[in-house]
């Protein structure tokens, strides 16, 4: 895991090298300060040796000068590797996600890939770049400070000689109890977000049942539950800290104390190497600190660790096969004993044997009730998703016979969720074809019933639609993405209820742009309304996931219970 995260460390490899060699020019320093310290009172103080004081002081001031230049230096190299990082890994997240069929995104959901991409990314940032600066100069520090100390006084250096092991025993300890709670505190995480995302998204229903306080309630709940499993967590963290100064206080009592012993009783340590063996001792236990901070850090960055390896080791259970079929020869479409499910449950099936022959350019109407999986239908023509058996049939090939790129360039799609992005209504519609002409861009809207609104706004098709298309009306926004899809000039055309939101005048001025300028472009039309499918060559009729009947309107009124009677509800309900 830690192999492959790594790798995303990319063409910022050499400042993650740098950083920790600069920090071996500072921990050389910080170590040979406390002896030319302890040789400044020795051999200049005891003695009255001013010279010796001024030549040793100033050399002491030169080293800490050059520790700090090494310092900060290996702080820029040790930020720059690890933004950069963080950038790379962002980046190759985002991918990754960009790769994952409907199957993949439903299975981690978006408010998780949303904490994946920002919070976790965060966390192992700060893993990094605290890694690549603590993990060469704590154990470089404590083994310098080490080897000083012995060299010292190797009777007084069993006093922290003893610290070690206990303070090594209680970091494991705290780590194996804090990582599942860190765990279970991501988790929550995702369910804070989840709230977040839903309410954002649906805040205009929100504001119009006036359930406000209602959705403060719920998000309240959400992050009480995220601190009180933070709390929970960081408890065990914080323990490390008064616990490594509780071993380090009284260890450097002890030397104190057999130290002073030693220097009162005319024993081989002077005042200087007293003060020499304090720095050190100090060091090492101050390194002990760092190791078991940046352990900690690690314990709460493991389980972002996992839960992004997670995501970059997920395989897309829809990928374009070897040798795969790049062209399609035509929009005809065959269902062929078709049967599918969400859950790759035959025993909870969403279509059930769908056998259909669909010739290219013939325009087929969907009516059913919620529910009946005719969207489902559609979605396995682009390969959304696959079927789970039986097989359907583009061009002549089977759907997994196809490149993705190839098949999805051929179909075209107005989703029953209308989705606009941020920018100018020319860059909205340039999604269906980046290269088109403002001519083309302007034809596409007026079979789309979309020109005229555009050009009433300031700025035309300049116009800023804002976020998510929130300066357009509901029709409006359906009406841009069909010229969105018309512009993508495909051998397949789906809409699925993509007019519901438009007058019923303007959904046949729609229908009749459609039979004048898609007569070789097969057309699925879904819909609620029997007006705006009965113009199709074939109107398929659907009810829990199979198909009832296939006729023109005609036929189906004498032979369709269902069709007859939904159209005679409407009827009825146009006449009151």
């Amino acid at each position: 895991m830690l192999k492959k995260l790594l790798s995303y460390v990319g063409r910022y490899k050499e400042e993650a090298v740098l950083a920790p060699v600069t920090i071996l020019g500072e921990v050389a320093m910080e170590v040979l300060i406390p002896y030319v310290m302890a040789s400044i009172i020795d051999k200049g103080i005891r003695l009255g040796n001013i010279k010796h004081v001024a030549l040793m002081g100033t050399l002491m001031v030169a080293m800490a000068l050059v520790s700090l230049f090494f310092g900060a230096v290996a702080g820029r190299f040790s930020a720059v590797a690890a933004v950069g990082f963080a950038k790379n890994l962002r980046g190759a997240l985002f991918k990754k996600v960009q790769s994952f069929s409907f199957a993949n995104v439903d299975k981690f959901s978006t408010a998780s890939l949303t904490t994946r991409l920002t919070t976790d990314v965060n966390n192992i940032q700060m893993a990094f770049m605290m890694f690549i600066r603590t993990a060469v100069r704590a154990p470089m520090m404590m083994i310098f400070a080490l080897i000083m100390a012995v060299n010292t006084n190797a009777d007084l250096s069993l006093v922290f000689l003893c610290a070690i092991p206990v303070l090594g025993a209680a970091v494991a300890l705290i780590m194996t109890k804090a990582h599942p709670r860190f765990k279970a505190m991501l988790t929550l995480y995702d369910g804070m977000n989840a709230r977040v995302q839903e309410n954002l998204v649906g805040i205009r229903t929100v504001k119009a049942f006036v359930r406000e306080d209602y959705e403060k309630k719920k998000f309240t709940e959400s992050t009480e539950q995220v601190r009180k499993a933070q709390v929970r967590a960081e408890k065990l963290v914080i323990l490390t800290m008064p616990f490594m100064q509780f071993c380090m206080y009284a260890s450097i009592i002890a030397i104190l104390f057999f130290g002073g012993h030693m220097i009162a009783n005319g024993g081989n340590m002077l005042t200087g190497d007293l003060t020499q063996f304090i720095t050190y001792v100090g060091q090492i236990l101050m390194s002990l600190m760092m190791l078991s901070f940046m352990f900690m850090m690690f314990v709460i960055s493991r389980a972002s660790l996992q839960r992004i390896y997670e995501v970059l080791t997920e395989e897309s259970d829809i990928v374009s096969p070897e040798n795969a079929v790049s062209e399609v020869m035509d929009g005809s479409v065959s269902f062929r004993n078709v049967s599918f499910s969400y859950f790759k449950d035959m025993n909870n099936l969403s279509l059930e044997k769908i056998n259909l022959d669909i010739r290219s350019g013939e325009t087929i109407g969907i009516i059913g009730g919620t529910g009946s999986s005719k969207t489902t239908l559609v979605q396995l023509i682009p390969r959304l998703y696959d079927v789970t058996e039986g097989e359907v049939l583009v061009g002549g090939r089977d759907v997994r016979e196809y490149d993705l790129e190839a098949l999805r360039n051929q179909v075209a799609m107005v989703l029953q969720k209308n989705v606009l992005f941020s920018g100018t209504i020319r860059e909205n519609l340039k999604w269906g074809n980046s290269d088109a002409s403002d001519e083309e861009i302007v034809e596409a809207c007026k079979q789309a019933c979309a020109h005229d609104f555009v050009m009433s706004f300031p700025d035309g098709y300049d116009q800023d639609l804002g976020q998510g298309g929130v300066n357009v009306s509901g029709g409006q926004k359906q009406r841009l993405c069909i010229a969105r899809a018309l512009l993508k000039k495909p051998k397949i055309l789906i809409f699925d209820d993509s007019t519901s939101a438009v007058d019923t005048a303007t959904d046949a001025s729609i229908r009749k742009a459609f039979r004048e300028n898609l007569s070789e472009v097969t057309t699925f039309i879904i819909a609620q309304r029997i007006s705006s499918v009965q113009d199709a060559d074939r109107i398929i009729v659907m009810d829990d996931g199979k198909i009832i009947n296939v006729g023109t309107h005609e036929e189906l009124l004498k032979t369709s219970d269902i069709y007859r009677e939904v159209y005679e509800s409407q009827q009825k309900g146009g006449d009151e």
